[in-house]
C-alpha cells in the first residue's frame, strides 16, 4: 500500500502536467466590437432560417438590431445556401444505405460604406447518416435533426469568422 501512494501521486501529477501542456482551452465568448453598429442580415431567400439564426446570434454577441429599412448599416449577405445528400454505401440490392449530407454557404460582410469587412468566402459542412431501406421509421426525423444541428454549426462558424476578423485587425488591413 505504501508503494502505491507515491506511484498514484506521480501518475496524477504526470496527468495534470500532460493535460496542461496539450494546448486545450475553451473558446472565448463571441463578442463583436460595439463601434461596428447594427448589422443587417440579408439572404436570397427572405425566409431563410440561417439568416434568422444569424440575426439572433449577432444580437446575442452584443450587436444592436438593424431596422428593416436601414441603409447605412453593416450588411452580412448570405449569397447562397446549398444542401446535398449523396449516397456513400449501398446494400446487396443496390439500395443506398448510408448518405453524406452536405451544407455549403457562401457569405460576405460589408460595412456601412460598402467596404469589405469579411470578403466573400464559403463554409461547407458534411455529416454521414444511415438510412436503411428496410427500416424507414425515424429516418426522416434523423435527417431533420442532423440538418438543424448543421445549421447551428454553420451559424456558429460564420459568427466565429466575423469575430476572427475583428480579433486580428492586421489581417483585415492586408486585404
Amino acid at each position: 500500500m505504501r508503494i502505491l501512494r507515491p506511484l498514484h501521486f506521480l501518475a496524477t501529477v504526470a496527468l495534470v502536467l500532460t493535460l496542461s501542456a496539450c494546448g486545450f482551452h475553451l473558446r472565448n465568448a463571441l463578442t463583436l466590437p460595439t463601434d461596428l453598429g447594427p448589422i443587417k442580415v440579408t439572404a436570397r431567400d427572405p425566409y431563410s432560417s440561417l439568416a434568422q439564426a444569424l440575426d439572433r446570434s449577432l444580437i446575442g454577441a452584443g450587436v444592436p438590431r438593424a431596422a428593416a429599412d436601414a441603409t447605412d448599416v453593416a450588411t452580412l449577405r448570405i449569397l447562397s445556401e446549398r444542401w446535398a445528400s449523396t449516397p456513400i454505401s449501398i446494400d446487396s440490392f443496390g439500395r443506398a444505405q448510408e448518405y453524406t449530407l452536405r451544407y455549403a454557404v457562401v457569405f460576405s460582410m460589408t460595412d456601412a460604406d460598402g467596404e469589405d469587412i469579411v470578403p466573400q468566402q464559403a463554409v461547407e459542412l458534411a455529416r454521414d447518416y444511415l438510412s436503411i431501406p428496410t427500416q424507414a421509421i425515424g429516418t426522416e426525423s434523423e435527417r431533420d435533426l442532423l440538418s438543424k444541428e448543421m445549421e447551428r454549426e454553420m451559424t456558429a462558424s460564420i459568427i466565429r469568422r466575423i469575430d476572427a476578423v475583428f480579433r486580428n485587425p492586421q489581417e483585415r488591413a492586408r486585404e
